[in-house]
């Protein structure tokens, strides 16, 4: 697996510095004083500035990773003696330990079908006012008792929409003290100071991705803010040490080669690939001061995100979320994954752009936050398997009569009116063992 993580760390930096090359653009310069007070004056307005960015283009897409992970391979491991209906028809070949639905159920017990849960409209025992008003009160309780495992507990429920940014913070133990306020200024100097490579890419990645959502093309300037301050935010660098990426390096001009002139690249190790703008937009919902709504995002980065664009075998990693997700689907509806599968419309294929970006950009926004808060309060990002299996179980009839990946694409184009609680619920509760 690392080495697989860091053949791929390797393509990646390839590609960035022979953009810089290609281009004449160096992957980092002093802004001149003109310039600095230039960007200076429009920090809250970045949106309006019509640069030329159609020379850049994304370092990587989700789909170039996938095919990554597809070509993983343990050595260790003899496929030729399972090959037939036990064997694993999916594209990813590690043999990793993913939970069944049995495990899941054990492990995610508040998620069962009697439990009063925060979007699911309707309560089947519990009138919705009486659930919402008396779980709203215990809400407010937590936040004043400033409980952090507390709130953890309280989230795998969902958290009401007036108490959400307050109770994520608290699980994520994003203060936003007078100290992160000073450090988030001066990241920002240094945005001010130095032009980066890296700030065409996620000029770039905004314009495509945000900008067109009907949902996030109004917080355009908050992702510029947040996402510039991040590349420049060496803190980020701490959590290389339980990841299993290593920071990207590059060597200052004219001394390529000697290991005393290198240097991290971006200085927070994180190359944005298209879509990471993503991660960002959904927590314009629930904070309108960059400051916090930049330490909230940077503690999600570390604590999770970061695991969905590394190759590693932690449970919530990408590749066991993926085989974790095709192995559900191979049990739960074998029907359904050989039909797909006959017809070249690998289930994954479909999927894997929702599960990287944990499904930001493809849900309803409340949907969407109704989803992450449980990520934050099981810790873990194996809920975003489940969903993405339980969408194909969902929409199970309507791919049966599907005879090409692009009709079952079409099939599951459009996400935006799903009921997330709901799908998870019925699929890990419902379903038949």
């Amino acid at each position: 697996m690392r080495k697989a993580q860091a053949n791929w760390e390797k393509r990646v930096l390839k590609s960035l510095n022979s953009m810089s090359t290609e281009l004449e653009v160096p992957l980092a310069r002093k802004r001149p004083a003109v310039e600095q007070k230039e960007l200076t004056n429009k920090w809250n307005e970045m949106g309006t500035d019509e640069s030329d960015l159609s020379r850049f283009r994304p370092v990587y897409a989700p789909k170039d990773f996938l095919e990554v992970l597809i070509s993983l391979r343990n050595p260790n491991h003899d496929n030729s003696e399972d090959v037939g209906p036990r064997s694993h028809w999916g594209l990813i070949q590690v043999p990793l330990n993913v939970r069944d639905i049995p495990q899941l159920r054990r492990a995610y017990s508040e998620l069962n079908l009697t439990t009063g849960q925060l979007g699911i409209d309707d309560h089947a025992h519990i009138h919705p006012d009486l659930f919402e008003n008396e779980y709203v009160q215990i809400g407010k309780k937590v936040i004043v008792e400033q409980d952090s495992a507390a709130a953890q507990q309280y989230s795998r429920q969902g958290c009401p929409t007036g108490l959400r940014a307050d109770l994520w913070a608290l699980i994520l133990n994003s203060t936003n003290q007078p100290q992160d306020v000073m450090h988030y200024e001066q990241l920002k100097a240094g945005v001010i100071q130095h032009d980066l490579l890296i700030d065409n890419l996620i000029y770039k990645d905004v314009k495509l991705t945000a900008s067109n959502d009907d949902y996030y093309f109004v917080f355009e300037d908050f992702l510029y803010q947040v996402l510039l301050c991040f590349s420049r935010d060496t803190a980020v660098l701490e959590h290389f040490k339980y990841n299993s990426a290593t920071p990207p390096k590059s060597y200052i001009q004219g001394k390529v080669g000697n290991e005393e002139c290198a240097v991290v690249y971006p200085p927070n190790g994180v190359i944005p690939f298209h879509g990471f703008s993503m991660y960002v937009a959904p927590l314009c919902f629930l904070y309108n001061e960059p400051s916090k709504l930049y330490s909230v995002f940077r503690e999600l980065y570390i604590r999770h995100f970061f695991r969905l664009h590394s190759i590693s075998s932690s449970p919530s990693g990408i590749v066991s979320l993926c085989l974790q997700f095709e192995q559900l689907l191979q049990t739960h509806l074998p029907q359904l994954f050989y039909h797909l599968r006959q017809i070249g419309a690998q289930p994954l294929r479909i999927a894997f752009k929702w599960m990287v970006r944990a499904f930001s950009g493809y849900l309803s926004t409340d949907q969407l936050l109704l989803l992450w808060d449980r990520i934050l309060g099981y810790d873990s990002l194996e809920v975003v398997a489940v969903l993405a299996a339980a969408v194909f179980a969902f929409r199970a009839e309507n791919l049966m009569e599907v005879t090409s990946l692009a009709s079952a694409e079409a099939v599951l184009a459009d996400l935006s009116t799903l009921k997330v609680m709901p799908l998870i619920q019925v699929f890990l509760f419902a379903t038949a063992i």
